[in-house]
């Protein structure tokens, strides 16, 4: 099948011709050398790792960061491509997300020149891969309350404790962690090799399968002194970091979303039950326009908050909508894809359940839908619920 976005409002005309011509060379190259993998990666549980560096040079990696190696596109650009990555699938969007929105910008937004020189070039290269360490087993949507903490030794510090659901943390050469110094957090790079770091792969998801999913362990791990980022200080640093990740999975899920309703679409005009295809019913249609509703107010919310974050006017509240509003629909969306095509929708021979499976997931982490029902009350009443 022939992939095209459904463009129902005439979305595309929001868009550059230049962010056109991004998109458009994204797709292309994810539709050869990525597709054709997934079916076979998400049976086996395996992150395709020679794709890497084929992201840093198509400039996946560090889109919208400026400098240092990295591509310096418009958000919107960034926005778009992550849009095609998770059209082929949500494990693949994570790991350019957690490389690029989450190590990359971590290290750049709070790390010292000598930091910023020693790995995003490499990193934006896909030589070097990172991760982010932020979320434990008893603090999720409560990052304030981990455990992990670091004490303050000669010529450094030494780092204790765990963290859980790890993108990347697997094969990650620089580890992107946040503990507590004193009471308050900071940020600290962890290198591969370190001695007391130890390093366990999450099996058995049902979700994510084509993502590489890890638990770190810290046992009195000494971090030297130029290894603390040296502007992250207090829980504003790492959620900084989730902003940027969240705007771009509001923009992914579109893409999911798109996938599973263009393959509905096609089923629909082919299968024929009692003598004409599926399409021809109403409540076939119904269904169709729905999603494509839908799917068309996500695209137009998504370009609109990448218009406000190229002017530097996106608040963290707004995100909050676009990521909890998108997800919900894809998720949506992906179900009643799965319903027109029938048991068939189960069947990994079409990507709808691996994307239905795969949402569950994105609608979860980066901030539940509860969470940013929360952060959208606290914006609107100036009151907080979290406490």
């Amino acid at each position: 099948m022939t992939y095209s976005s459904p463009n129902f409002l005439s979305e595309e005309s929001l868009l550059t011709s230049e962010e056109k011509a991004l998109r458009d060379s994204a797709r292309s190259f994810i539709q050869a050398e990525v597709v054709p993998l997934l079916r076979e990666a998400n049976q086996n549980e395996v992150f395709p790792e020679h794709l890497v560096q084929r992201f840093g040079e198509m400039g996946f990696l560090g889109i919208n960061l400026q400098g240092y190696g990295c591509p310096g596109l418009s958000d919107v650009s960034y926005g778009l491509i992550m849009q095609e990555l998770e059209r082929a699938d949500s494990g693949i969007r994570s790991f350019c997300s957690v490389q690029g929105a989450l190590a990359m910008y971590a290290i750049h937004e709070f790390g010292s020149e000598e930091q910023k020189n020693r790995w995003l070039p490499e990193m934006a290269k896909g030589q070097k891969v990172g991760c982010f360490g932020l979320t434990e087993a008893n603090a999720g949507s409560n990052p304030g309350g981990m455990k992990t903490h670091a004490e303050k030794v000669e010529g450094g510090y030494k780092l204790n404790g765990s963290k859980m659901w790890i993108t990347n943390g697997g094969f990650a050469d620089v580890f992107v962690v946040w503990a507590k110094l004193e009471g308050n957090i900071h940020g600290f790079l962890v290198e591969k090799g370190m001695k007391g770091l130890d390093i366990q792969t999450m099996k058995g998801k049902f979700s994510l399968r084509v993502s590489l999913t890890s638990e770190l362990y810290f046992d009195d791990v000494f971090v030297p002194e130029e290894n603390l980022l040296p502007k992250a200080k207090g829980l504003r640093a790492p959620l900084g970091c989730l902003s940027q990740a969240r705007y771009g999975i509001l923009f992914g899920v579109v893409g999911a979303a798109q996938d599973c309703f263009l393959t509905a679409l096609e089923y629909s005009k082919q299968r024929e039950i009692f003598d004409k295809p599926l399409s021809h019913y109403q409540i076939t249609q119904e269904k169709l326009a729905n999603m494509c509703n839908e799917i068309s107010k996500a695209q137009l919310l998504a370009i609109h908050l990448g218009r406000l974050k190229e002017k530097g006017e996106l608040q963290p509240e707004q995100i909050s909508m676009g990521k909890m509003n998108n997800c919900r629909m894809a998720l949506d969306v992906a179900r009643t894809s799965r319903e027109i095509l029938g048991g068939n929708g189960i069947m990994d021979e079409y990507p709808i359940i691996r994307h239905m499976m795969n949402l569950e997931t994105v609608n979860t982490y980066e901030g539940t839908e509860d969470v940013h029902r929360l952060v959208i009350g606290h914006a609107l009443t100036g009151h907080s619920a979290f406490r």
